[in-house]
């Protein structure tokens, strides 16, 4: 299977990993479904198209994919599929990436081109769609993300709102790759791992991250004893405590910190907020709220702001205001080491609001940079060229190869 990129010569093939300038290596790769199941997933009219042209003759044809929204390009999990399917068919398919991974693409843009036999590639386009327009919004929304708080790190909490794992590897693997490329245009620290050991590898990490759930402080009956217990089984980890179980975010992260001085010092003790929406952390109200953004991010609520943007400043839940109180209550009870892990809605909406509010956040865990709207995803492909004849659906002209 050969390859080129736009700025690349149609001779010869190349390794698109080494085009696109990766931080990590090709990933691996579920490949799901195989060419023993395939038919069981793709779309019927495409089988029966397969076989009119195993009766009736074969045809080169050229496909142009492409996104009726701006994405930015995450393309190696489809292409990896397709090489894999064709070298089990022992066919050859080229394929023309007009848009390296990372790269921004316009609305309609053809991201790729794939030329090869019809009769080979018709049953592909069902899982080649479904393996590229999530991973392409996925990886848009986390470049806008890590941009907007460059200072932050991510955790990509996603898995538990995939359906399914291999939603899950796309997913973090568009994370990966909007996060690479916020580290290349402005120095963001962007996603540092994955909550699975699974999706690990996209971050160059072995396991996944993370300590505990709510069910822990449950199960053991108050916030600091959970925190005993990680950390006498788990003794030589970071220790990431949640402080929302019991209401009282504030005196439970305090008394964690007093419990554990010595990691505090270190830096290796964080105080994760994950408060619901439903109510207003331990000692805040909108009053109360108002006043700690007006302590420390006055400029924050100066003009107007949207109902959402003053729910992400003063609301409830997790908002800037409750950042900021807790980052001043823990300084002004002398644990200014104690770094704070902020999750709940965390979309690119969300953290731009953040950013405006200088919130003291160090890590971010979200899963929220998955598509809202799954109807963005939806990546289609057309045929654009037939035997070396240009031809396309009316509507769909903009599609064709422009000469050079």
């Amino acid at each position: 299977m050969s390859r080129r990129t736009q700025d690349q010569p149609p001779a010869g093939s190349r390794d698109v990993n080494a085009d696109a300038g990766h931080a990590t290596p090709v990933p691996r790769m579920t490949v799901e479904p195989d060419g023993t199941s395939l038919s069981r997933y793709v779309d019927s009219y495409f089988l029966r198209t397969k076989a009119i042209v195993a009766r009736f003759g074969d045809k080169p044809v050229t496909y142009a994919v492409f996104m009726r929204r701006p994405v930015t390009s995450a393309p190696r999990l489809a292409i990896a599929w397709l090489e894999h399917m064709a070298q089990e068919r022992g066919t050859g398919i080229e394929v023309d990436l007009k848009y390296r991974e990372g790269a921004w693409v316009g609305a309609g843009e053809p991201i790729l081109y794939i030329s090869g036999s019809f009769h080979d590639l018709v049953d592909l386009e069902t899982q080649f769609l479904q393996k590229l327009g999530g991973a392409c919004v996925a990886a848009y929304n986390a470049y806008v993300m890590c941009v907007e708080l460059p200072k932050v790190a991510f955790l990509a909490m996603d898995a538990r709102h995939c359906a399914g794992n291999e939603m899950g590897e796309l997913m973090a693997y568009g994370a990966s790759v909007g996060s690479h490329k916020a580290r290349k245009k402005v120095g963001a620290i962007g996603f540092v791992g994955s909550a699975t050991d699974n999706t690990a590898h996209f971050f160059g990490r072995e396991r996944g991250l993370g300590t505990m759930p709510h069910a822990l402080i449950g199960y053991a009956g108050s916030t600091v004893r959970a925190a005993e217990m990680f950390r006498n089984t788990h003794p030589d980890q970071d220790l990431t405590v949640l402080v929302d179980y019991f209401g009282r975010e504030v005196s439970d992260a305090i008394a964690v910190c007093a419990r554990f001085p010595d990691i505090v010092r270190q830096g290796r003790l964080s105080i994760r907020l994950d408060t619901h929406g439903g109510r207003y952390i331990e000692g805040l109200d909108m009053g109360r709220s108002y006043a700690a953004i007006e302590r420390n991010a006055p400029r924050a609520i100066r003009g107007y702001r949207s109902e959402p943007e003053l729910r992400h400043l003063i609301g409830t839940g997790v908002s800037a205001a409750a950042i900021w109180y807790l980052r001043e209550q823990l300084d002004a009870a002398g644990f200014e080491g104690a770094r704070i892990v902020a999750s709940s809605g965390f979309s690119p909406e969300k953290c731009r609001i953040m950013a405006l509010a200088d919130a003291p956040i160090d890590v971010v865990g979200t899963g929220s940079y998955l598509p809202e709207k799954w109807s963005e995803t939806y990546a289609t492909a057309d045929i654009v060229d037939y035997g070396g004849q240009p031809a396309v659906k009316v509507g769909r002209e903009f599609l064709l190869r422009k000469q050079a």
